[in-house]
């Protein structure tokens, strides 16, 4: 969050606790309290209160905070212009990481019009760069609609939260290499 640099260290602390703890517990639980993402992010219902009217605003901020890792990723990957194979393995490397730090589900949301949104803008800048790996040859085109994007989303997810301990840079050479060479032996 961009007010986040400029608040003292132990409250930026604090917050980004509540803000992973909470997207942790509402993956689990859509419908998990402020006190026992206080309690689990160990900070008092106070402070949580204090900076967020309700648990929906701070299931919003959860969602906002995601949809920016996700921007800056996106900007970092430079889908549109680094060469498909390095945007692809910056884009996994950097969305295995931010999965794992907020690992809410995309739709859980669709209740909110304006996170949804975004997250749709985010959704098409991916979808460009999967037809432009496609038009260059490191992505079959022949595949049926929507498939490679089913894949890219899958394997991250996999990656992300099946096999946490791996680094994401590793888990990435991994998705990299499974998406552009299979599953078979070469």
């Amino acid at each position: 969050m961009e007010y986040v640099s400029i608040m003292r260290a132990d409250a930026a602390r604090n917050l980004d606790a509540v803000l992973e703890t909470g997207a942790r517990l509402l993956a689990a639980d859509s419908g998990t309290s402020i006190t026992a993402i206080a309690a689990e992010a160990g900070v008092s219902r106070r402070l949580v209160h204090r900076r967020f009217a309700s648990r929906e605003a701070l299931e919003e901020c959860v969602f906002q905070t995601k949809l920016e890792a996700i921007d800056a990723v996106l900007a970092d990957a430079r889908l549109d212009s680094a060469p498909v194979a390095v945007a692809l393995h910056r884009f996994v490397e950097g969305i295995i990481a931010v999965v794992r730090r907020y690992p809410i589900d995309p739709e859980q949301m669709r209740g909110s019009a304006e996170s949804y949104a975004r997250m749709n803008e985010q959704q098409v800048r991916i979808a460009a760069f999967i037809r432009r790996a496609m038009d260059e040859g490191f992505i079959r085109s022949d595949l049926p609609d929507g498939m490679a994007m089913a894949l890219l989303h899958a394997t991250i997810d996999l990656l992300a939260l099946q096999f946490p301990d791996d680094e994401p840079a590793c888990a990435a050479d991994i998705a990299v290499d499974t998406l552009l060479k299979g599953l078979g032996r070469s």
